[in-house]
């Protein structure tokens, strides 16, 4: 096994833990790097010749070095598998049905690796080149612990381009069009082949069970609702109404199944088109609901667009203030890594100061359970919920006019 080097003091993040070595970090003097073979397993060193850990290369990317174990192990079926059984063993203990997200990359130690499980079909994305250089070793694996009555291999995530991989897809088995997903006393269809991302957004389960104490009897707003997972937990919980509010036809017609199937009392309205103007044009309209809730796609997806997805959630935070009723709550998310959940904070106290309103944070959420966070890798958080009661209490120095600006 060849050796991997590392600059003087580079090792003080992988000695806390880190598992990703940067391209600028490697002593090319001491490291053969150019001639290191895509995929291949190295030793990790320190500048003194200390073991770091085992890793596998791609040369070509900056991420150039994955750790996955502290010893000299490589990634051979035999990992493969004592990481998925430590994974299915966890989640075998957190929830009572097969539902759930599988393998979250380094959360689960096995980086370059994302599984949902939905009962016996499996969605799984490989992002990195030394993962998709042991699938079979994994297909094995999978096909052993889960016996899956089928996998989509979702190949379309755009970060496999870093590592020179191509795009696509690759059913194995009758993977259907559409499946049941049970979660949180509700039962809600979703499109598997064509849905967004893996089909489900399992993450946001613990977030989505907020609703259950606040909807009832009230008129609720799911903005970016995809399928409708917040609207429909609101109104199986006794919501009076939900509007949904996504730009895809198709998403919401899912949403209004859904919600039919799960609260048939609840009244049901869906708005397509741009959330920005759908929101806008219900402030517009004097529009006002007990619970808004917005779950927009990442507006900062690299560090460099932060700015400009900053304003972004800004402006979508403001209009949704602007809809939440005097003592109603806004439900808001980002799944932006790169955006603290303080500036998440920020985005909200801006709109209120701004509108004359009082805001009070009552609870912060994140990634559920089975999107495991590595203690010493905040790029494993990502996505941040925040609970907030809104108040229209008259205060000083306020613009109502601009109340939807920013």
């Amino acid at each position: 096994m060849q050796t991997l080097k590392l600059k003087r003091g580079e090792d003080r993040r992988l000695k806390a833990g880190h598992l990703w070595i940067f391209s600028n970090e490697v002593d090319t003097r001491a490291t053969d790097f150019k001639n290191l073979v895509p995929g291949e397993e190295v030793l990790v060193r320190d500048c003194q010749g200390h073991v770091l850990g085992c890793a596998t290369v791609n040369p070509h990317s900056l991420i150039c070095a994955r750790i996955h174990a502290r010893s000299a192990r490589p990634l051979d079926e035999e990992l493969l598998s004592e990481r998925l059984e430590q994974a299915l063993s966890l989640r075998s203990a957190l929830f009572a049905e097969p539902y759930y997200r599988l393998v979250y990359g380094e959360g689960d130690a096995l980086p370059g690796l994302v599984i949902d499980r939905f009962g016996s079909h499996l969605t799984v994305q490989i992002t990195t080149l030394a993962m998709e250089q042991r699938k079979e070793a994994l297909r094995s694996v999978l096909h052993r612990l889960i016996r899956p009555e089928s996998i989509l291999w979702d190949n379309t995530v755009a970060s496999r381009t870093l590592e020179g991989l191509a795009l696509g897809t690759e059913c194995e088995g009758p993977v259907p069009d559409s499946l049941d997903v049970p979660e949180n006393d509700c039962v809600c269809t979703v499109p598997l082949l064509e849905g967004q991302k893996t089909g489900w957004f399992y993450d946001q389960r613990p977030n989505r069970r907020l609703m259950e104490r606040l909807a009832r009897g009230r008129d609720v707003l799911d903005a970016f609702s995809y399928v409708g997972g917040f609207g429909v937990v609101a109104g199986h919980a006794g919501a009076a109404s939900v509007t949904f509010a996504d730009a895809s036809a198709r998403a919401l017609g899912y949403a209004r199944d859904n919600l039919a199937r799960n609260a048939p009392q609840t009244a049901c309205t869906v708005l397509e088109g741009d959330a920005f103007d759908t929101l806008r044009r219900l402030h517009d309209e004097g529009r006002r609901f007990f619970v808004v809730s917005i779950d927009p796609p990442a507006f900062i997806k690299r560090r460099k667009d932060y700015k400009e997805g900053l304003v972004a959630y800004r402006r979508i935070n403001a209009l949704a203030c602007s809809l939440v009723e005097d003592g109603g709550y806004l439900l808001t998310s980002s799944c932006s890594q790169a955006l603290h959940v303080d500036d998440l904070r920020g985005c909200v106290a801006h709109a209120c100061a701004r509108q004359g309103l009082h805001p009070r944070l009552l609870h912060t959420g994140w990634q559920g359970p089975d999107h495991p966070i590595h203690c010493a890798m905040p790029e494993t958080a990502y996505l941040k919920c925040l609970l907030v009661q809104i108040s229209r209490q008259p205060q000083p120095n306020t613009r109502p006019a601009q109340a939807a600006n920013v």
